[in-house]
Order: structure tokens, then sequence, then C-alpha cells
């Protein structure tokens, strides 16, 4: 008896010690719910990055950059730019970088929005039907960033002031009235205009813009300018396209102070009963008069009613 009783009191024992050793190694869920976790994100920007596409247009899209401030990401997309970069891979498929390959930094500064980049003597390698579309790709991309207005290139410290090859002159400081895509429609060098326009371009299922920076004698408004030039059909170029519909009428427009409001009819609208208007209408219209008249909002009305603000991030 006396046996037994022991026996029974060890077994006690044993499964007290087990369930006690489960509760111990085994939290329960509330226990679980109390643990705190700290998971670290890497912020992706999409950042504005002027390629060369198959036509040779300097064109506009975007590559995701890390980078917050403006110089580490000016560095970023000059990498981008730059042929046979550790950023390749990051570019569009059917884009071209146009730095030519092994140009490195040499220094970079930024003061007063002007960046001052310092290039290797690689940065001259490039061919001469696509010098000036260097400087534009240069002077476009490194202007979408924040705080960064005009820029200044120097080749191993020395100012850069003519292409080497087509001995174009370059201004003091590059800032986006350098112009991109330039065609000209001139009669005399007098009274001459610049108005940037950008039209789209389409590879598979991604869009893109083509900047045109027409120069003429045109001395009319060129709020109307730009809409009469997205919305003329058929386009002069084949290979630049708008969506704007003919039929939408620019009834008034009013200029405030860094954001313009435009009135138009309904024919602007994809969908009247949705009363939407294209993402690429709006874009076209928005970044030409973005770089025409140096403006950051644009409103679109239709019969008074705002319908959408462009405000790019």
């Amino acid at each position: 008896m006396l046996k037994e009783q022991a026996l029974r009191r060890i077994m006690v024992s044993t499964i007290a010690l087990i369930i006690v050793s489960i509760l111990y190694f085994f939290p329960s869920n509330s226990s679980l719910n109390k643990i705190k976790t700290t998971t670290n994100y890497i912020s992706i920007n999409k950042t504005p990055i002027y390629l060369i596409n198959k036509d040779n247009y300097v064109i506009r899209t975007t590559l995701a950059t890390k980078s917050t401030d403006e110089i580490s990401q000016a560095k970023e997309l000059i990498q981008a730019l730059t042929i046979g970069s550790d950023k390749h891979e990051y570019i569009p498929k059917n884009f071209q970088a146009i730095i030519p390959a092994n140009t490195k930094i040499n220094s970079i500064s930024l003061n007063d929005g002007l960046l001052k980049i310092n290039f290797s003597k690689e940065f001259l390698n490039v061919e001469k039907n696509l010098e000036e579309k260097l400087i534009e790709s240069l002077v476009y991309t490194l202007t979408e960033i924040k705080n960064i207005k005009e820029i200044m290139i120097f080749i191993n410290d020395s100012k850069l002031e003519y292409l080497p090859q087509s001995n174009i002159k370059l201004p003091n400081t590059l800032d986006r009235n350098f112009g991109i895509n330039k065609t000209y429609d001139i009669t005399n060098i007098k009274n001459l205009t610049k108005t940037t326009i950008y039209y789209i371009g389409k590879e598979n299922d991604l869009t893109y813009y083509i900047p045109v920076t027409k120069i003429d004698n045109n001395n009319n408004n060129k709020v109307e300018i730009i809409i009469e030039e997205l919305k003329s059909s058929p386009i002069h170029e084949t290979n630049l396209i708008s969506y704007l519909a003919s039929s939408a009428e620019l009834q008034n427009y009013e200029t405030l102070e860094n954001q313009i409001e435009l009135s138009f009819n309904n024919s602007i609208f994809e969908d009247f009963n949705k009363k939407n208007i294209q993402e690429e209408v709006k874009y076209s219209i928005a970044l030409s008069l973005k770089d025409t008249l140096n403006i950051e909002d644009v409103i679109f009305k239709v019969d008074n009613e705002i319908i959408t603000t462009f405000k790019e991030q």
C-alpha cells in the first residue's frame, strides 16, 4: 500500500513539473501579444529622370530612389544616367543612360540653389549628335530635385563653357531655360520665344512624357499656345502623341502666385458621367505649364467647378 502511494505521489509530482515546464517555455497568446516587434522600412521615392528613348528623344520617366538629401539624390541620379553604372538595371527597359561610361564625380556642392558638379574627363566622351542632349538630360533631371534651381558643370576643375565637338556655347549657369528636344521655326533672331510642351510616349504598358521646346517668333499667349498645340490633330510629328480632344476649349484662365486655374468646356472629360480627366491629359497640360510659366499648381475647372488639381510631390 505504501509503495503504491509513493508511486502515485511521484507521478503527480512529475505531471505537475511537466505542466509547469510547458507553461514556462510556451507562453500564452496574451503573453505573446505583449511582445513588441519593430520593423524598419526603407522609404522609396519615385523621382523624375530624363533618359534617351529609341528615337533619341530626351524623355521624362521616373526612377525609384532612396536618397533623402539633395546632394545624395543628385549623386544617385547622376549614377543612373551614367552608362554601365551599378544603377543601370533600375532603368526602365527600352530607355538609355547618356553620361559616358566610367565618368566619375570628382566633387559636388550645393549653395543657394546652384549645384556645382566637377566631372572626370570621361564626361566628354559623347557622340557629337548627343552632346546637347547630354546637357539637357542632366539639367532637367537635377532641377527636378527640390532646392536645385540651376547647375554648373566642371571637367577636372575647369568650367565647361563650350561643347567640344559641336562648339555650342553654354550659358554661365544652366537651368530649364536651356530647353530640351529643341525645334526651331524662326523667321528672324529677334523676339525669340520658347515654349516647352509635353507629349506622350508609350512603351508596352509604360507611359512616359516627351518634352519639346519650340523656339519661334510666336508672341501669342503661352497658355493658349500650349493648349492649341496639345489638341492639334493630326500632330505634325507622328511620334509625338497628345490625348487632349480637339473639341476641348479653354474658356478662361487665371494666373495666381505659383498656380494657374484653367476653365474648360466638358470636352476635356474622359468620361462625362464620372467627370474625370484622363491622367495623360492632366499631366501633359500641367507639365507644360510648369516648365513654361514656372508654376507649381494647376487647377482644372469645368463650369466653375474644380475637377482636379495637379501638384506634383
